[in-house]
């Protein structure tokens, strides 16, 4: 080849690599509820991706959630206001996820894993923690740690935790389940703590994070809010963003607390999403990927490959009180236990309002004091003995002597009632709740 030609060959070369390749973007050619579908070159864009949609003076974030004879279906994270027909689709983020920062803790996040607590920007990290990841192999997972110290006293003794146990928190609408994160997030022995507050009443995060978590709970704990009035694409976005910051911490050999209220509008937010996209609604109006989610999420929670752990606390909001709804069964069986909590204790002015007989930690016995572990079996027994004739003994019917281990049981009542009573500023180590219960029952 002569000289001419490859000089020719080179200047051409250059000048179509100069060419400005101007903006790759689809366009909006219908809106059917929350979805939108989009026609043009984002088609490249796989499900799980990121656009940005012009709505008005603004770009609105959207997710691809399914494809449609040759167009993208995209929901926003937003509200779809300002849409219109031919608007602009842009490619955005291929992996999203975030960048997090130990000086992350302290702060209140959006479910991008952006600041709303006016403290001014994050300072991001070198590693990208993927929104969306898969669950450690099964095989490279350490076995559940030392027992957990909560500072609750019925947690503590009946229901002990380990380190890297995932427990669920089963009640229904105002008995008391986010006082219960909050004590575990000021008691718990753990390096930091992973908030996520899922659907949660705008007005009451405030509350939470000023009264119930307080500046203590606070500075060892990042919060992340997506509140009721958000879309449900955001609501799923908050629990996927706490379980990768959990995962920063924990890939860091933290011993880390995540706590998730509630996975119920988890399960709900994915409910819309997929009766949004055309899927055939099963148990409850609930759809097929509301169930093959849960345990996507939830298994990523528990002991990791290496020195670090997630111990996990979900709380369950059961419908009407109902604690065998599909939710609740389908989360009751992924997880390391459940503690039920009901409205029937609460109403009587016991809090927190857990029911001993009906929660179970799967970690029992082997993560109880051996030495004590007798203990709590007699004290779960006399409480079972004393529910079996509760109807009788509070109607007068039970003629006292007529069973001793009743009798018995009858006298142990109010003081094992005083017992389980904790006040939310209280906290009592592991070891004094043993003691304390021996206390109790050596007391008959």
């Amino acid at each position: 080849m002569s000289l001419a030609k490859t000089t020719r060959i080179t200047r051409l070369t250059k000048a179509l690599t100069d060419i400005d390749p101007g903006d790759f973007y689809g366009r909006v050619v219908g809106v059917r509820g929350l979805v939108l579908s989009i026609a043009g070159p984002v088609g490249r864009v796989p499900v799980g991706g990121r656009l940005q949609v012009e709505a008005g003076a603004r770009l609105l974030p959207c997710e691809v959630v399914g494809i449609e004879q040759g167009r993208i279906l995209a929901m926003p994270f937003g509200s779809v206001e300002g849409v219109r027909q031919g608007a602009r689709a842009y490619e955005g983020a291929s992996v999203p996820g975030v960048r997090p920062d130990p000086s992350w803790l302290g702060r209140v996040l959006n479910g991008f894993g952006e600041p709303i607590d006016g403290k001014g920007p994050l300072t991001q990290g070198s590693r990208l923690m993927p929104f969306r990841a898969d669950p450690p192999a099964a095989h490279t997972r350490r076995r559940l740690g030392e027992p957990l110290d909560l500072g609750i006293r019925v947690l503590d003794t009946f229901l002990t935790s380990r380190r890297g146990q995932r427990m669920g928190i089963f009640a229904g609408s105002g008995v008391g389940k986010s006082v219960m994160l909050s004590m575990i997030a000021r008691n718990a022995q753990a390096d930091c703590a992973v908030i996520g507050l899922i659907g949660e009443r705008g007005r009451e995060v405030q509350e939470f994070i000023e009264d119930d978590l307080g500046p203590e709970g606070l500075a060892r704990s990042v919060v992340i809010v997506a509140t009721s009035d958000e879309g449900p694409l955001m609501r799923r976005q908050a629990a996927w963003t706490s379980l990768a910051l959990a995962e920063y911490f924990r890939d860091r050999d933290q011993n880390v607390l995540l706590m998730m209220d509630s996975v119920t509008r988890f399960a709900m937010a994915q409910r819309e999403i997929g009766l949004s996209t055309g899927e055939p609604p099963t148990s409850k109006g609930y759809t097929p990927t509301v169930f093959s989610e849960l345990p996507r999420l939830l298994e990523r929670a528990g002991p990791g490959p290496g020195e670090g752990s997630i111990t996990g606390f979900f709380t369950v909001l059961v419908d009407g009180d109902d604690h065998n709804e599909p939710v609740a069964d389908a989360v009751r069986g992924i997880l390391d236990g459940h503690i039920v909590m009901e409205r029937s204790i609460a109403e009587r002015g016991r809090y927190p309002a857990v029911n001993v007989l009906k929660s179970v930690s799967r970690t029992l016995p082997g993560s109880a004091d051996p030495a004590y572990w007798p203990v709590v079996q007699a004290a779960r027994a006399s409480l079972a003995t004393y529910n079996d004739l509760e109807e009788l003994i509070r109607l007068g019917a039970y003629k006292v002597g007529s069973n001793p281990e009743v009798d018995a049981a009858i006298k142990l009542f109010p003081e094992l009632e005083n017992f389980l009573r904790q006040s939310k500023e209280e906290s009592t180590s592991l070891r004094d709740s043993y003691t304390r219960l021996a206390s109790v029952m050596a007391s008959t």
